[in-house]
């Protein structure tokens, strides 16, 4: 079943979309903010339950505050072709309050030179805004590229983090 909830934030209010899972957890499958490019909307037979976001919104809202360096969460493993997966899998391995290039994305799943371009369209199909922290991946000239839910949020996450030179 997929349930979804809305949650205010600094960034604005963010749309949380899971799976239900057993013991009442929710397996978050995606996470948008307003004005997001390709943000996800509510579909019929979904269902509203704010309840089950409980431990995902207590997570951000620690995250925020600067109480959490690292989320600890189900997230939902069906979505994104294999290659978005890999890519996606090391967005998660970026420490907090670090930065690294898409290049070097690229190179961490073995698909440097001209898989740097197909690692900024992976990154760019993030479901998972700052829960998988894509922000934290900048161009090689240590300038701030392409985020889907605007610069001045990257830029803002970044500065959160204490990343931002």
């Amino acid at each position: 079943m997929t349930v979804y909830a809305y949650v205010d934030g600094p960034l604005g209010e963010m749309l949380l979309v899971g799976q239900l899972a057993g013991g009442g957890r929710v397996a978050l499958r995606s996470l948008s903010l307003p004005g997001q490019k390709g943000a996800v909307g509510v579909e019929d037979g979904w269902t509203l339950a704010p309840e089950a976001f409980a431990d995902v919104a207590g997570q951000l809202s620690e995250y925020f505050a600067g109480r959490r360096d690292r989320f600890d969460l189900p997230l939902a493993t069906d979505a994104g072709t294999d290659f978005q997966r890999r890519v996606w899998q090391a967005l998660e391995e970026i420490p907090y309050g670090t930065t690294v290039s898409y290049g070097e994305i690229a190179r961490r799943i073995g698909s440097a030179g001209a898989g740097v371009r197909a690692v900024g369209t992976a990154i760019g199909r993030n479901p998972l805004l700052v829960v998988r922290p894509c922000h934290r991946v900048i161009g090689a000239d240590g300038s701030l590229r392409g985020y889907a839910a605007g610069l001045e949020r990257k830029e803002r996450l970044l500065g959160l983090e204490g990343a931002l030179g």
